[in-house]
């Protein structure tokens, strides 16, 4: 705990490359938006201190009113240089006005932000192209998203990529997402096709969710992450069909969850989930304590999947689509995970039966020769 803002770590540190996830909280929700600003940005540089030669790939800020705290927030950093940037309006539920999630990675890594608007992040084999904060103004969300999607594949393009074989995890923030939503998914679905992602192929790990953006003509943002130098049977797709269905069958092109092996270690993303069986079912309609738990079981199961549980998870993202569960469902989490950095927002899910969602990302020691180490 620092002057009036707290940092929770999460560490994977091997011989190689090590990973990092800071979620930094302001403790104070009294003190005024500068003044969070500030308290935060002091803990995250004295957090980054203990860290040596850490750098920072991806950060994202959940604002409480981006409209009017983008620009000031901006202008008080670098990050528009220093890594992907990603800013979104869903409020933190502690009733502070700004969180920080950030990825950094430390050992023997070169970075540098890219002309066509990504962020390489550069280790022996590989290239990590991170992206946040992508959006437009056309006429509606299916639009949005079509050119969204399209730009980014002629990002990847530039970098030799492609969105079928190098994409490995897309975040879609969309604005009054009850109405919304449909435009989006139309948009993606569409443009998979022409890329060549379908079911009988794969999808890419996702969140699809609520969120503003500073410009209220911007409906849909896109974050991204891709892999540059993957060879075949690295990427694999998780579907824990004893408890979840595909995607596909109610209409949307998002994988459950993916993860990627690496000669020293495999890394895992799970995409947005809730409780839902594996018939494309709500569960526990308005009972917020069974619906955590059924997604608390769709996770694992996930992780499973991947070989992992909840102990290699790295950070968790848990959106809410009403303000007044979070004391319930913070009390769950503090419960069952007292340690892992977390953060909790006010974000409609995808579906108004859903009232919470969760994602997280996990990585886990191996050794597998048939590939080069991260």
């Amino acid at each position: 705990m620092m002057n009036n803002a707290k940092v929770e770590i999460f560490k994977f540190e091997t011989k190689g490359v090590n990973e990092y996830h800071l979620m930094v909280h302001v403790t104070d929700p009294t003190l005024t938006y500068n003044e969070q600003v500030d308290a935060l940005l002091v803990a995250y540089d004295e957090a980054l201190a203990d860290l040596p030669g850490a750098v920072a790939v991806f950060k994202r800020y959940f604002l409480s009113d981006a409209a009017n705290q983008a620009d000031l927030l901006l202008s008080m950093t670098t990050e528009g240089t220093d890594c992907a940037l990603s800013l979104v309006q869903q409020p933190p539920l502690d009733g502070t006005k700004i969180v920080l999630w950030a990825y950094l990675l430390q050992g023997d890594i070169l970075t540098k932000p890219l002309s066509d608007g990504l962020f390489e992040a550069c280790h022996g084999a590989y290239r990590h192209l991170w992206t946040g904060s992508n959006t437009n103004q056309a006429a509606n969300s299916e639009y949005q998203t079509r050119l969204l999607l399209n730009d980014y594949i002629m990002n990847l393009m530039q970098e030799g990529c492609t969105l079928a074989d190098n994409c490995i995890r897309t975040w879609f923030f969309v604005q009054n997402i009850d109405n919304k939503y449909a435009g989006m998914v139309k948009a993606r679905n569409d443009v998979f096709v022409t890329q060549g992602l379908t079911d009988k192929t794969h999808f890419i790990a996702s969140t699809g969710i609520g969120g503003r953006m500073a410009n209220p003509a911007s409906f849909v943002q896109l974050d991204a992450y891709a892999v540059s130098g993957l060879q075949p049977g690295q990427v694999h797709y998780l579907f824990a069909p004893t408890h979840l269905n595909r995607t596909s069958e109610y209409g949307v092109s998002f994988e459950r969850g993916t993860y990627v092996d690496y000669g020293d270690r495999r890394q895992v993303f799970i995409s947005g989930t809730a409780s839902i069986n594996n018939k494309g079912e709500i569960l526990y309609h308005r009972d917020i304590r069974k619906q955590t738990l059924r997604m608390w079981d769709n996770v694992e199961a996930l992780l499973r999947e991947a070989d992992c549980t909840f102990h290699e998870v790295g950070q968790m993202i848990v959106y809410l689509r009403d303000m007044a569960d979070y004391a319930v469902v913070k009390a769950l989490y503090d419960e069952r995970f007292p340690e892992k950095p977390k953060v909790f927002v006010h974000a409609s899910v995808c579906r108004p039966g859903w009232l919470i969602e969760m994602e997280c990302m996990a990585v886990k020691a191996q050794v597998n020769k048939a590939f080069p180490a991260y």
